[in-house]
């Protein structure tokens, strides 16, 4: 593409032009329309060491209530001052401490919880309570009321996925908080589980929710799915042995805007190239090992966090038997034809 020159006349006609709100496409198409993703994300470690002290530290300076959710923001180096891990993504660390209420709302943002240490505390979606423990990942579908609340005696920690930019993008965020702490209890523990978890559906069943039915996806039947699958010794070369949490009634990602994936690396393995236009936030659940995205080299272990930027090379490799969860956009862009992937030498 030609270079646009600047002349006085041509400076003169943009300032003339910039008093009705109007500008050049020429100016600026280079940067709109781009051979290739551009993105100030940038990829970036966070050990959980180092979280896990300075939430301890928080958590002596101010109550859940108070905060409404103590949270530190994972916030992408690139990208500061917006509270985004990605472009498109919010991610937190929350912590809640024995004797915690953090207090019932809901918004139109979807979350997602992926609990990082600790076993025993609670939180509630729309009157379902359900117990919590490392490697659960938990669904808070837009617009239902959830509370969360610790009755043990150690604190929990969890990761926060939310599609808060997308949903500012589209200026469509709504919140409202509740009367009540907690919600009343109407529904019992494992419900949603128990009518959709064992591919079995209710024949007469209409939902209008686009989120998968089933809001706590227990990691112990994560982990033996892993190793089921793992016995038939099908290794992809870039991912190892990687699945989607799917909603059952569709087959589809469990959430409409944000694809929930986990992971296994076997000792020793080390994954072929591979990159993709998604931006990807990574938590290890288990393991040990190191991913290369680019040409930085990131260290990691377990309940450590990492994020890649979009159409930048990754490969992963463990030191021994690694579990990784993983969350992004994907589903968003599957539907609007923008998702592209390269697998490079696989």
């Amino acid at each position: 593409m030609e270079a646009v020159q600047k002349t006085p006349e041509r400076e003169a006609f943009y300032k003339k032009i910039d008093g009705d709100n109007l500008s050049a496409l020429w100016n600026v198409l280079g940067d709109l329309v781009t051979p290739e993703p551009r993105s100030a994300c940038r990829p970036h470690l966070w050990k959980f060491d180092s979280i896990r002290y300075y939430m301890t530290e928080a958590g002596k300076l101010i109550t859940a209530k108070e905060a409404e959710r103590r949270v530190l923001v994972l916030e992408n180096p690139g990208l500061r001052g917006q509270s985004k891990v990605t472009t498109s993504l919010f991610a937190g660390v929350q912590m809640v401490v024995p004797g915690d209420v953090a207090p019932a709302h809901r918004h139109s943002q979807s979350a997602l919880r992926f609990v990082l240490e600790g076993k025993g505390a609670h939180t509630t979606v729309d009157g379902e309570r359900t117990a919590m423990e490392a490697g659960d990942f938990i669904i808070t579908p837009s617009m239902t009321w959830h509370d969360h609340s610790n009755e043990t005696n150690e604190p929990m920690f969890w990761l926060d996925g939310l599609d808060i930019p997308m949903v500012q993008f589209f200026d469509a965020s709504f919140a409202e908080g509740s009367n009540e702490d907690q919600q009343k209890i109407s529904k019992p523990a494992g419900d949603s589980f128990a009518r959709y978890g064992h591919n079995l559906l209710p024949v007469d069943e209409k939902r209008k929710s686009k989120t998968s039915p089933i809001f706590n996806y227990p990691y112990s039947y994560t982990r033996e799915a892993l190793e089921r699958a793992k016995a038939r010794d099908e290794w992809d070369a870039c991912h190892g042995l990687k699945l989607k949490f799917s909603n059952p009634e569709t087959g589809d990602f469990a959430m409409p805007t944000i694809g929930t994936f986990i992971q296994l690396l076997p000792k020793g393995f080390k994954t072929a190239r591979y990159r993709s236009t998604d931006a990807t936030v990574f938590a290890a659940i288990e393991g040990k090992g190191r991913t290369r995205i680019g040409d930085q080299t990131f260290e990691w272990g377990a309940r450590d966090l990492f994020v890649v930027p979009s159409w930048h090379w990754v490969t992963h490799e463990a030191d021994v038997d690694s579990v990784l969860f993983s969350f992004s956009d994907r589903p968003v862009q599957q539907k609007i034809d923008l998702f592209r992937e390269d697998r490079g030498n696989a």
